[in-house]
């Protein structure tokens, strides 16, 4: 056999069934309190370029971005009553440090079932953006980057907010399990594809994830996109059958067409793995193609999950818990709310609620608003009664917020509360107004980076005021994961230090080249983000808490070194 045969053989068994190489992160490992990420200004003289002009971004200076000052922290006491005194920081102890994660967006990108017409072009970039190349690049460099930040201030628990698939595929759950896990990724589908032949140089290519460290539990929300198409609607026998096959999904106008997913007429496009930017095969009108246009190749991983199958999937995992808080028999029945304690020996509850739309919710206009039906809402009721008759504080994770948009407005026709929900919005947030004990309230699905303060109903009695965290998408600028520190003051008040973090991608790797094409495309499509130019914003926020509470936490948490 001749060398260079036998190179290329050994090459093939390391890059394809053999033991694949991982990508570094950057040396220096810190938050947003230390240096943020600022996006540099597109210079006067660039035209405006469209989200499908990736060879164009360098060339007319998108996506470029430099290092920026810290942020500290923004003291918020909006709960607490008028005049009060900030206690001294002197003799505080921490009772819990945690991480949230959310809106990963695992992207299988060649699937004939993307919706990439509706951004393309313009319009929404949830429909296309080139990020959309390299989501488990990211999430790779985003769980290298706590690890990093674990070694010098430990986690008590990791938690992620739902959306950590796309478009529901078993394919994209399984790359997001697998990179948690720490397991060897080929982040393609159907036929392999190298656009740049070679090891770790385009994000088509094998790696070994890092996997979050063994000693950090991990625990996992529903999204809207775990079980809807694109996060919009319930999928019918036309788009399940479309997902494994090759031809590209033949869809209407879904925003404005009555027939919602019945439509036809516009293909939606796919990307085609062979190119180094992800040039988009299979998109425009239906009358602009004389035959109907295919995918490389169909893919069976590339089916879509339901509720049940997808809660099972986290039962085939090497991190802990085994599960990631559901249990088996929920999960058989697809009712994806659990609790669980972080800490024995601190008196705190963290409630995981699925507040998505399910398939039974009719006249929605699309499936990506928060809803809770009388079962979950009956449910929720019982954990908050449990967890404030034993005296223990209170966390709420669930993937959509509530009461952040005023009615009407138009973020809240798209990702705010349903219209047809059994338990409305107000009946809900006047349910969680009555349980002191209820500190936080945790949640994605919007991208952003906000922080709400649920004002108490009664001035008399500021302790029934929660305080709510919306954390950024890894998929879309800011690219940012959340820290949470929960600490006890002198006074026996409580604060909830909230801090952004950048994934420490290293210059080079795919991760890196994503964070540029996430700046990009906020240019492009001119997002609204809060808190620009970073997107980023750290908090103290200050509870009150009862009597009955203050002396039960009086005696407890970790000393804090100054």
């Amino acid at each position: 056999m001749k060398p260079l045969v036998v190179i290329g053989i050994v090459l093939a068994f390391f890059l394809i069934g053999g033991i694949a190489s991982a990508y570094p992160i950057d040396s220096t490992v810190v938050t947003t309190l230390n240096r943020t990420i600022i996006p540099v200004a597109v210079p006067l003289t660039s035209p405006q370029i469209l989200p499908d002009d990736v060879s164009n971004y360098s060339v007319y200076g998108y996506g470029v971005w430099k290092f920026g000052d810290g942020l500290g922290y923004d003291k918020r006491v909006d709960l607490m009553s008028p005049g009060y005194t900030n206690p001294s920081e002197n003799g505080s102890v921490k009772l819990l440090r945690f991480f949230d994660m959310t809106d990963v967006h695992i992207t299988d990108k060649e699937t004939p079932t993307q919706g990439i017409y509706f951004g393309y072009k313009g319009g929404q970039s949830s429909g296309y953006s080139p990020v959309m190349l390299s989501s488990t690049q990211v999430l790779d460099a985003a769980v290298q980057t706590v690890n990093a930040l674990h070694t010098e201030d430990p986690f008590d628990f990791g938690i992620a907010l739902g959306d950590v698939a796309n478009n529901e595929q078993y394919n994209e759950l399984r790359w997001f399990i697998d990179v948690m896990d720490g397991k060897r990724i080929n982040p393609d589908s159907g036929v392999k594809d190298d656009p740049v032949p070679g090891p770790l140089n385009d994000y088509q290519d094998v790696y070994q994830a890092a996997g979050l460290n063994k000693s950090i539990p991990w625990y996992e929300a529903l999204g809207n996109h775990d079980h809807n198409w694109i996060g919009t609607n319930p999928p019918d026998d036309y788009l399940k059958s479309n997902y494994t096959g090759t031809y590209i999904l033949n869809m209407g106008n879904i925003f404005t067409n009555p027939l919602g997913i019945k439509s036809r007429g516009f293909y939606m496009g796919a990307i085609d793995g062979r190119t180094v930017n992800g040039d988009i095969i299979g998109v425009g009108n239906v009358s602009d193609f004389k035959t109907p246009p295919k995918v490389l190749a169909a893919d069976s991983n590339r089916r879509a999950l339901s509720v049940p199958e997808w809660m099972g999937e986290f039962f085939n995992t090497t991190s802990n818990p085994k599960g990631h808080g559901f249990n088996k028999s929920d999960a058989d029945s697809g009712f994806a709310c659990y609790s669980f304690e972080p800490k024995s020996d601190i008196p705190i509850k963290v409630i995981v609620l699925d507040d998505t739309q399910n398939a039974n919710d009719t006249d929605v206009g699309g499936y990506g608003h928060g809803s809770l039906d009388n079962e979950r809402f009956t449910w929720l009721v019982h954990e908050l009664d449990q967890g404030q008759a034993e005296g223990k504080l209170m966390i709420i994770a669930a993937h959509i917020p509530i009461a952040t948009e005023a009615s009407g407005s138009s973020l809240d026709e798209y990702t705010g509360w349903s219209s047809v929900a059994e338990i409305s919005e107000q009946q809900l947030l006047d349910t969680l107004h009555t349980y002191p004990n209820l500190i936080l309230w945790i949640a994605g699905h919007r991208h952003v980076n906000a922080i709400t303060p649920q004002i108490s109903p009664d001035p008399d009695h500021p302790e029934l005021g929660f305080w709510e965290v919306e954390t950024s998408s890894l998929r879309d600028f800011p690219q940012q994961l959340r820290t949470f520190d929960i600490v006890r003051n002198t006074d026996n008040t409580i604060s909830i230090f909230a801090t952004d973090v950048d994934p420490a991608a290293k210059d080079g790797t795919i991760a890196a080249k994503s964070r540029f094409y996430a700046v990009a495309a906020d240019k492009i499509f001119n997002s609204t983000i809060p808190y620009k130019p970073s997107g980023s914003y750290n908090a103290e926020l200050v509870k009150q808490v009862t009597p009955d509470m203050q002396e039960k936490i009086q005696n407890l948490g970790t000393s804090i070194t100054p």
